[in-house]
């Protein structure tokens, strides 16, 4: 570099013979120089000196690029790179090399770069790639031209099998003409095949769902389409009659004479109301009832036609030889669209054959009044555990009379419950729900809870009474529910005695006798209530661990006016009495009664003659009364 300018320079020695010198010979590397030396190359290649002047990179030729290719050089002498690179700059790709120039102090402080545009050294294929592309557009405008000719003898058969595709989806009857004996030829016939298989199997299918399998007859959803079709086609005041033919002690006939020929007898029944009815649609609900709509259209019209029919469809029945008597009972639902559904109209002629079972009748149709309110009732019930979560149920109590003390010496808790919006409800209506809904469990822990409380607050006031609650039937074979009242009345103190009906035991003696001894022997009384009500059993009354005998009410409720009555209650006293039970008489409502039962030995005496069910606070004014009797005429009339 000279004064800030590259130059070449070439250097030979002078001999005379010996070296007396040297002479240098220097030429300015300008644009000129480059140009020249631009020239001497077969391609287009753009010719740079660089020289190091500290960490930069300079050149004199100063062009729009020198910012890209000054770190480019950089890079290139540091890794020491041979090979040409490719770098992008202002005017496109460019193919460049830099070689480092020699130098007199041997350092590389100078480079030449050399850049070939990869624009120019593309320029001779783009005639050919031209080229290529309109070869390519030929042949694409050949394969198109090709493929639509070739699809006009494909597309057209395969359209058509794809459109009765859709349709056979949709379960329409379809079929493909078969116009040749190629593949698509013979996929045609395939789908034929096919298509007329799932015709059959979706026939049998259908009949499968709404016929019974056993007998051939329809089955309730064939019954029930029946139904709404009739419904979606009344005028007005028309209905649609539904009757429902339940066949009388069918167990006990399909015991006899086994269960094939019970089948076949249901469905010669069916046959026969066909026979008699060609239009109906006779269905089989369940095993032993038929349901049968026709086109009768007003109830009244419908009953007396039963009626008369009844007879000949009871004509007795030849089966396997033997001749069998039929006993058929009838319920009659009636209903419009704007009413009734289908289902409905079934379920209201079904409950119709039930209500005619109970009232011994042949025919009877649907009673709305007598079916009551199912759907409220199963409300009740959750809001009956709601009361028993709030405490919105509380207890009267009934005191219990000892005839020979004459002292209060035990109560009765009555369960009652004042409903915030049906006012106060019958006990028998809450207690049979709770039963058969299964919530008498909660409904009996609820009710020993609080009486375990009254009592703590009648020992308080200064009463120490045995305290009696119901147990229900449903609970007596409970050994969860027996363990945790013995564990809460242990834990309390508490004197209880539970009174459990005779008959409860019937259903699962040796579990409920089992919980019975074990209540017995935790201390917890027991009391055999509404005896005589029922089918009492000596073997029963000899093996049940109890404390007391309570005769029912109807027998001392005409004690004093009936003879048979007061023979029976007397034997029943001796027969507790000699079993170790203390007997108690409920239903005591008059003077006459209470003195009889006294004469007859009677323990303890229960009934408005001496109290009705009252509340807490009530019943320890009443016990204070009866305990001093001499207090004031007031608290003996209370």
């Amino acid at each position: 570099m000279v004064d800030g300018a590259p130059y070449q320079m070439i250097s030979a020695p002078v001999l005379s013979p010996t070296l007396t010198g040297w002479i240098v010979f220097a030429a300015r590397l300008d644009d000129r120089e480059m140009r020249a030396l631009e020239r001497l190359s077969a391609i287009e290649l753009d010719a740079q000196v660089f020289d190091r002047r500290g960490d930069a990179w300079l050149t004199t030729d100063q062009g729009p690029d020198s910012a890209v290719l000054a770190p480019f050089v950089a890079a290139a002498i540091q890794t020491g790179a041979a090979a040409p690179g490719h770098l992008k700059t202002a005017a496109g790709d460019d193919l460049v090399l830099v070689k480092p120039l020699k130098s007199l102090d041997g350092q590389a402080s100078a480079a030449l770069l050399l850049r070939y545009p990869m624009a120019a050294a593309l320029a001779p294929y783009r005639p050919l790639m031209a080229a290529v592309v309109i070869v390519g557009l030929i042949g694409a405008a050949l394969v198109a031209a090709a493929s639509f000719g070739l699809s006009r003898g494909l597309s057209r058969p395969i359209i058509a099998l794809d459109d009765a595709a859709r349709r056979l989806q949709r379960g329409e009857d379809v079929h493909v003409a078969v116009q040749t004996d190629d593949e698509i030829g013979r996929l045609a016939g395939s789908f034929n095949l096919m298509a007329a298989e799932i015709r059959d199997r979706e026939a049998r299918i259908t009949h499968l769902a709404l016929h019974d399998a056993e007998t051939g007859l329809h089955n309730r959803l064939a019954l029930e389409r029946a139904i709404s079709a009739r419904l979606a086609t009344l005028a007005p005041g028309e209905q649609v009659v539904v009757a429902t033919l339940g066949l009388d002690r069918f167990t006990f006939l399909r015991g006899a004479i086994g269960y094939s020929l019970a089948t076949e007898l249901v469905a010669e029944i069916g046959a026969r109301v066909q026979a008699q009815d060609p239009r109906a649609v006779v269905a089989r609900l369940t095993t032993s009832t038929l349901g049968v709509v026709s086109d009768l259209r007003d109830l009244a019209a419908a009953l007396p036609l039963i009626e008369t029919a009844a007879g000949s469809l009871e004509a007795p029945l030849r089966l396997g030889g033997e001749l069998i008597d039929i006993h058929l009972t009838h319920g009659l639902g009636a209903g419009d669209a704007t009413t009734d559904d289908a289902a409905r109209l079934v379920e209201h002629a079904l409950i119709a054959l039930d209500q005619a079972r109970a009232t011994g009748r042949k025919v009877a149709a649907f009673d709305a009044v007598a079916y009551g309110d199912p759907a409220g009732n199963l409300s009740l019930m959750s809001e009956m555990l709601e009361g028993v979560a709030s405490g919105a149920l509380f207890l009267n109590h009934q005191p219990k009379l000892d005839l020979r003390s004459g002292a209060i010496t035990g109560v009765e808790a009555l369960v009652r419950w004042n409903h915030p919006t049906r006012g106060m409800l019958r006990p028998d209506l809450f207690v049979e729900m709770a039963e058969e809904t299964g919530h008498i469990r909660a409904l009996t822990e609820c009710v020993l809870e609080r009486a375990i409380a009254d009592q703590q607050a009648l020992f308080a006031a200064g009463h120490d009474v045995l305290m009696s609650i119901n147990i229900s039937g449903r609970l007596v074979d409970d050994l969860d529910f027996a363990d945790r009242a013995i564990a809460r009345i242990q834990a309390t103190g508490a004197r209880m005695c539970f009174e459990v009906t005779e008959t409860a035991v019937i259903g699962n003696p040796e579990a409920a006798l089992g919980v019975i001894a074990r209540l017995a022997a935790a201390g917890i009384a027991i009391s055999i209530d509404d005896y005589g009500s029922g089918l009492s059993s000596l073997a029963y009354l000899k093996q049940i661990r109890a404390d007391e005998l309570k005769i029912d009410k109807s027998f001392i409720l005409t004690l004093d006016s009936d003879g048979k009555d007061a023979l029976l209650v007397k034997s029943t006293i001796d027969l507790a009495h000699s079993l170790g039970m203390k007997v108690t008489a409920e239903g005591v409502e008059n003077r006459e009664s209470l003195g009889l039962l006294s004469l007859m030995g009677c323990d303890i005496a229960q009934g408005y003659h001496i109290a009705k069910p009252m509340p807490l606070a009530q019943l320890t004014a009443f016990l204070d009364a009866w305990s001093h009797p001499a207090i004031t005429d007031e608290a003996q009339s209370a």
